[in-house]
């Protein structure tokens, strides 16, 4: 049954020791069973929560502990990028693999400066993801090599963060008081914000802004 927060209970789970803790965020139901299926048929590893919202990811690391947090890289509510950077600050020895299904090399950068462990495909074979998930654990930084070549030649965001996290909110669907309240900005901080989102991204409009960002991965 699912928690208000969107964190899962497992039920009673029989513990095995010595096993790699895993803390899953995913908010496809169907493919969340599926990876949770998948790893904990792996002997050393155990799924210990499961999360269908990136805003209840960091308060479920700190009472469940894992070694590993999977995070999709798109989730609802916190992105699992900005999810990956929050972990850091407040839960260090946790890390972090990014999962994408799009491959935008944006998210890779984004992910990289977010102190995140890990970053690969949805649909490598799930041996493959949890040898990625052994290898994050055992402290290596596991990096897709085609996402990673790509993302060599990638032109870098020219947005700052704050213009990301703006635009990203944006993305969302909030409106500009929306985004002043979720950031603790006047209307206008935010109205500017945008304006020069446009204006860097030689963007038509605010829509075309986000469109733009998306394709790339800068939000």
């Amino acid at each position: 049954m699912a928690g208000l927060d969107g964190d899962f209970s497992r039920g009673p789970v029989e513990t095995v020791p010595g096993a790699i803790r895993i803390l899953l965020a995913e908010d496809v139901a169907l493919l969340r069973g599926a990876l949770t299926g998948l790893l904990d048929l792996e002997p050393d590893l155990e799924v210990v929560a499961e999360i269908e919202s990136g805003d209840a990811i960091v308060e479920a690391a700190l009472r469940h502990r894992p070694d590993v947090a999977v995070l999709d890289v798109d989730l609802p509510g916190m992105d699992g990028v900005t999810a990956a950077a929050e972990l850091h600050e407040r839960l260090p020895e946790c890390r972090v693999l990014i999962l994408t299904g799009l491959g935008r090399p944006g998210d890779l950068r984004r992910a990289l400066d977010a102190h995140a462990n890990g970053f690969v495909l949805k649909d490598v074979p799930p041996e493959e993801l949890a040898a990625a998930i052994r290898r994050v654990a055992a402290g290596e930084q596991v990096v897709d090599p085609q996402l990673a070549l790509v993302a060599l030649r990638q032109p870098e965001s020219p947005l700052t963060p704050r213009e990301a996290q703006v635009l990203r909110l944006a993305a969302e669907g909030a409106d500009v008081d929306d985004i002043a309240l979720a950031l603790s900005l006047t209307v206008g901080t935010v109205r500017n914000y945008l304006a020069s989102c446009i204006t860097k991204l030689n963007a038509r409009n605010r829509i075309d802004a986000v469109r733009i960002a998306g394709e790339f991965g800068w939000v």
